[in-house]
């Protein structure tokens, strides 16, 4: 199975124990002490719930924070796409009811306290993010043996407990100090959070600024560098002056000419960082009949209209992928569908046959503002054949909130990285139940219900591939691309993080990170 895979089967998982053990270092023998600081010149505006893994919104963007501040039981590393971390090995009962987690020793959060099973098993009960209640109507119970054991007791065997719980697909596998947030109160965790990973919170200035200092202690190894500095830079030629300046080391997200700017200066390094992002506009009123979307010839029109490789290029330099689907290449049980191809005559021909011969006005755009330069050429193409909207940029934060809380209507912009496999991907946004989805189809939340219990692969995949044909037939979104982020580093970074870990955007792991000379 290819490490692009997020599911572990239940015959893989009855194998063996996991074993991957990183090079840990004893105290006499590593090298010299962290110093120097990166900076960071970020794309979007921080928000203290990013620093939080109980509130992961189903995008990759946390996991920017949690990287750093923060550490998992099971999470994606270099070579592995679920790597044994605070659990140094795990086993699965041969019914596939119970799930044991052996923590390593010696594990310890930033406040000096061991991380120890009730960490575990609290900060489980805790997380109310992304697909917190499919993850809680499945677990029977969440037992403590002792403190060096977690024991996971199923309802029914569920094939994607691990995709869930091992990979950025949630949060919940993520843990914090039970005692610490007991003590201070969720709003006070979110001021000074303290974790297990590789660098702990100095100060966060809203709006401006995040710094973090290297953790000595860290199990995996003691960081290169001694600060981290994440600052708040979402206008694109700002970040570019800062790079140039040397008061930027990396920069996220830049797009387009930019890109080539990038390209063409001595000294700085151009990072396109394909992953498992993909973009997709979502009708969102598909499913009230007095909405010009609730024809699917309309929906088929805004497909036809959009000149996709074309956004690429002046975007992305051409790095991103079209594929016609909103799940990942790389997720097990994808599907590839016929790609609808740019047909502005065919698209006005269609929306003529829907009654619009004219065009109509479709409202609202809705987009994170950090996509922005994604959104608006978009826009351009669908007013181009006649359906005109506004764009109405929110902050990420926002964003997200009111996505989650179907506030938003007419057209949104969606977007996810998180990891999985095609069912995770499809439970948060197209089942009538999920997190994001505006509404549902009786024959595809059937099928769900179906495969979700299937522990045959080979069935579970047909029925899976069933569904991403009928998302096609219904022409339920219109998929943009499978996105590859260009970033940037300057002349001081020996080692930035980008493509460290297969199919992730961000710089990581941060204990790799590294300045020349060092």
């Amino acid at each position: 199975m290819s490490q692009h895979r997020r599911t572990i089967t239940a015959g893989l998982l009855a194998l063996a124990l996991c074993a991957w053990t990183p090079a840990i270092l004893a105290p006499e023998a590593r090298a010299e002490a962290p110093a120097g600081q990166i900076t960071w010149a970020l794309h979007f505006t921080l928000a203290p719930t990013l620093f939080e893994p109980a509130e992961t919104p189903g995008l990759i963007t946390p996991f920017m924070m949690l990287y750093a501040l923060h550490d998992a039981m099971l999470k994606p590393m270099p070579g592995k796409s679920m790597a044994p971390s605070l659990a140094e090995s795990w086993s699965m009962s041969p019914d596939g009811l119970v799930y044991e987690f052996v923590l390593r020793k010696g594990a310890r959060f930033h406040n000096g306290e061991p991380v120890t099973a009730e960490d575990v098993k609290f900060s489980f009960e805790r997380y109310r993010g992304i697909s917190a209640k499919i993850l809680k109507d499945r677990v029977a119970a969440v037992e403590t043996p002792d403190a060096t054991r977690v024991r996971f007791k199923l309802k029914q065997p569920w094939p994607d407990f691990i995709t869930f719980y091992g990979t950025p697909a949630t949060g919940a596998g993520w843990i914090v100090p039970k005692k610490y947030v007991e003590k201070v109160g969720e709003e006070g965790f979110k001021k000074h959070p303290i974790g297990a990973g590789p660098y702990r919170f100095v100060s966060f200035t809203p709006g401006v600024e995040l710094l973090l200092e290297a953790f000595e202690g860290y199990w995996r190894k003691t960081p290169s560098v001694k600060q981290l500095s994440f600052k708040v830079v979402t206008e694109i030629s700002t970040r570019m002056a800062m790079l140039k300046r040397g008061e930027a080391d990396i920069a996220y997200a830049m797009t387009g000419p930019l890109g080539e700017e990038v390209r063409r200066t001595p000294g700085l390094t151009l990072h396109p960082t394909p992953f498992s992002s993909t973009h997709w506009l979502v009708f969102a009123d598909q499913w009230d009949a007095s909405s010009p979307w609730h024809d699917r010839r309309v929906r088929l029109a805004a497909t036809y209209a959009v000149d996709r490789p074309a956004i690429n290029q002046a975007e992305t330099l051409g790095f991103s992928k079209i594929t016609g689907s909103f799940i990942p290449t790389s997720f097990e049980f994808y599907w590839q569908p016929p790609i609808y191809p740019y047909d502005p005559a065919k698209a006005r021909q269609l929306l003529a046959e829907a009654g619009y011969p004219k065009g109509f006005d479709a409202g609202d755009f809705w987009c994170d503002a950090g996509g922005t330069n994604y959104c608006e050429p978009v826009l351009n193409y669908l007013q181009a054949a006649g359906i005109r909207s506004r764009l109405r940029p929110l902050e990420r934060a926002a964003f997200l909130k009111a996505y989650q809380e179907k506030k938003l209507k007419n057209l949104i912009y969606g977007l996810s990285g998180v990891s999985g496999n095609a069912a995770t991907r499809l439970e948060a946004f197209t089942v009538s139940t999920g997190s994001y989805a505006y509404g549902g189809y009786p024959d595809i939340d059937g099928l769900f219900r179906e495969q979700a219990t299937e522990l045959d692969s080979k069935k579970r995949e047909a029925i899976l591939h069933r569904i991403q044909q009928l998302i096609h037939e219904k022409v339920m979104y219109l998929p943009i691309w499978q996105l590859a982020l260009l970033q940037a580093s300057g002349p001081r970074v020996a080692e930035s993080g980008f493509g460290l870990i297969t199919d992730y955007p961000w710089s990581a792991p941060y204990e790799d990170v590294k300045l020349k000379g060092k």
